[in-house]
Formats: C-alpha cells, sequence, structure tokens
C-alpha cells in the first residue's frame, strides 16, 4: 500500500493540454474514483501515475518517492485495462504468473501468490481453462488476477467493467469493491459511469476539460456539488437547472423569483449574491414534490411519460428552464403526455448558482453528510 500524491501535474502533447495543473493526494488504502466526460483527461492522468505516459511539469509521488522519471516497473503500481489482454493460448494458470515467470521468480513463489490471487477471486477452480472457455466476468477476473499477482503497492483500473453487459457490470461492481476492502490496498478506478463512481468510492475526483472540478465523498458531491458541471454530471437523471431572479438577498438565505413570478427564500450563502441577478436554481428529479406542499410550484406541459414500475419519471417543457423538466416518483402516477401538470419545490433540497457556474453553499444539513 502506498499513497499517490500529485502536485501541479500537466500533461499536454505538442501545444495541446490535456490535463491541467492538477492538485492531489490520496491516502492509503482509499478507493479514488476518477470520473467525468469522454475527452476529461481521466485517462491519460492515471497512464501518467501508471508512468505509460511522461509528465509535462509538476510532480508525483508515490508514497514518499518522487517517480516522475522512474520506469513504469519500478514505481509499484499494477494497471488492469479496458481490454483484458489475455494470451488466448495459455490457461489462467500461465496468464496469472506470466510476469513473474519472465521476472525468473521463484516456482514455490509464483505458486503461493497464483493460488492466493485465484482464491480471493474465486478462480481456483478454473486455472487449467483458456480464456475462451471463460465468461466475460470470469476474464475480467482473471485480468485483475494477474495485476494482484504482482502485489503492486497501488492498483490501477482503466474503464474496467465497459465491455461487459449491464447486468454484469453490476455484479463485477460489487466484486471490485469488495476486494478492494479485503485487501486494504490504494486503488484507482476510471470510468465515465457517475453511477460506478458512487457506488463504488470512498473519494471521487471530478475531471472536466483536464482539470478537478471538485474532489470529495460521493454524498458531499451529491447534496453540495461546488459548481453547475458536477451538479449536473452527478445523479441520474441529471440535475434540473432553471433560470431565475434574486429578489432580496441576506447573509444566509436569498429569495428567488421563478418564470411565473413566484418567491421563495433559499437557505444558501448569500454573501456573494447581489439583488437583481440572474442566477440558475437547480434541482434533483428525486427532490420535486406535491404541488400542494412545494415552497414554489412550476407547471408545465407534459412531454414524455416513463412507467419504469417502482418509479414513474415525467419530463414537463416549461419556460424558463435550460431542458425539460424531469420529475421522478418512486411509485406509478397518473399523468398522460400533453397534460398540464404542476410540482412543488422544496427550498431546503434547491440549488444557486452564478452565471460563472460557481455554486453558492447550501446551508441546508443533509442527513448522512459530515
Amino acid at each position: 500500500m502506498a499513497s499517490v500524491t500529485l502536485k501541479n501535474v500537466c500533461k499536454a502533447y505538442d501545444d495541446v493540454l490535456i490535463s491541467k495543473n492538477v492538485d492531489l493526494e490520496i491516502k492509503e488504502g482509499e478507493f479514488v474514483v476518477f470520473v467525468g466526460p469522454s475527452g476529461c483527461g481521466k485517462s491519460t492522468l492515471l497512464r501518467c501515475i501508471a508512468g505509460l505516459e511522461d509528465i509535462t511539469s509538476g510532480d508525483l509521488y508515490i508514497g514518499q518517492e518522487r517517480v516522475n522519471d522512474i520506469e513504469p516497473s519500478k514505481r509499484g503500481v499494477g494497471m488492469v485495462f479496458q481490454s483484458y489482454a489475455l494470451y488466448p493460448h495459455l490457461n489462467l494458470y500461465d496468464n496469472m504468473s506470466f510476469g513473474m515467470k519472465l521476472a525468473k521468480a521463484d516456482k514455490k513463489d509464483i505458486d503461493q501468490r497464483v493460488n492466493h490471487a485465484a482464491d480471493v477471486l474465486q478462480l481456483t477452480h478454473l486455472l487449467d481453462r483458456q480464456p475462451k472457455a471463460l465468461s466475460g466476468g470470469q476474464r475480467q477476473r482473471v485480468a485483475i488476477g494477474r495485476t494482484l499477482v504482482s502485489q503492486p503497492k497501488v492498483f490501477l483500473l482503466d474503464e474496467p467493467l465497459s465491455n461487459l453487459d449491464a447486468a454484469l457490470r453490476v455484479n463485477m461492481r460489487s466484486e471490485i469493491t469488495k476486494l478492494q476492502r479485503k485487501l486494504g490496498c490504494t486503488m484507482i478506478y476510471v470510468t465515465h459511469d457517475q453511477v460506478e463512481a458512487m457506488t463504488m468510492a470512498d473519494k471521487i475526483v471530478v475531471l472536466d476539460e483536464g482539470r478537478v472540478a471538485q474532489v470529495g465523498r460521493p454524498l458531499e458531491l451529491y447534496h453540495y456539488p461546488e459548481n453547475r458541471f458536477v451538479a449536473g454530471f452527478i445523479g441520474s437523471p441529471k440535475m434540473n437547472f432553471m433560470s431565475v431572479q434574486i429578489e432580496d438577498v441576506e447573509a444566509e438565505r436569498v429569495m428567488v423569483q421563478l418564470s411565473n413570478g413566484e418567491t421563495f427564500w433559499i437557505p444558501v450563502d448569500g454573501t456573494t449574491v447581489n439583488k437583481g441577478d440572474r442566477m440558475s436554481l437547480g434541482i434533483r428529479p428525486e427532490h420535486l414534490i406535491s404541488a400542494d406542499v412545494g415552497d414554489g410550484t412550476i407547471e408545465g406541459d407534459v412531454q414524455i411519460v416513463e412507467k419504469l414500475g417502482n418509479e414513474t419519471q415525467v419530463y414537463l417543457h416549461l419556460d424558463g428552464a435550460d431542458a425539460d423538466v424531469i420529475y421522478r416518483v418512486p411509485d406509478t402516477l397518473n399523468v398522460e403526455v400533453g397534460d398540464k401538470y404542476s410540482i412543488g419545490l422544496p427550498a431546503n433540497r434547491c440549488h444557486l448558482f452564478h452565471s460563472n457556474g460557481d455554486a453558492c453553499r447550501r446551508l441546508y444539513k443533509e442527513h448522512g453528510v459530515d
């Protein structure tokens, strides 16, 4: 186990800057997930940690050692790629032990490590099989086992579940999480899937165009996003946004006016807000409530109704919203396309964002968030 520290790390290809002034502290034994949309630089950053890409500027430490100029094989990291990259003509034992055999390790040591990894990953009964005889999930476990055999100080996983079907991804997600808890290892995991990030991570690093948009525990990012990018990326369906005007300001609350003229107070830090500002109000689909109990109400035309059995998602078109407003209710709902429908906004669940995307700090205390 080892910590990983990045200090003002940048990565550029010619004149194109991919990773931009990244400062990050990953503690020993943490499960950290890099998440963000395609092209945000998350895999590039992982490859820089692995040593597969040179850092343009800044400092990278694994433990107490600066490793900028140390070759990948001597950094004490193990990487699991999106592709399983298994040798098709070798059985599982030989695939998992290949690196140690190349290093001319002692056969007894090889046996001990491979059998331990196979036991941890529940592959012992499959060691004599070739990859073609395995399922996708089993092949992925072999790829993880090959890394486990090398006993790295830091595990790096680059979108390892993207080739699996939806059901198998859910299963492998829990297996990797349990494995990390069992080993107590430092693990850095890259994904574009924010659901994977929310369910697996001790700490999430959200990347936006090569910059760190926010770092925090999953529920911190969900309930207290520091900017509109994080608010819109974390959560599924994503947060609703609508334009509001600021009618009054106090230190610990702000009065907003909706497009329909209704006003109500939102408990956020008002020290950076000015009366008359145009801002964005954000609220998650699952936090909208019945119109008769809301602090504010909105009404729109029903565009789509998704009846999923355990929940219903209603898409409403209304003035002042950047897109259709999504209302998510954990039950069936008697509403049809073309209806006029009203929903309520609870003030304590609302977020407020400046025109530059920065959030006003929410003052409502959410359950389960320190």
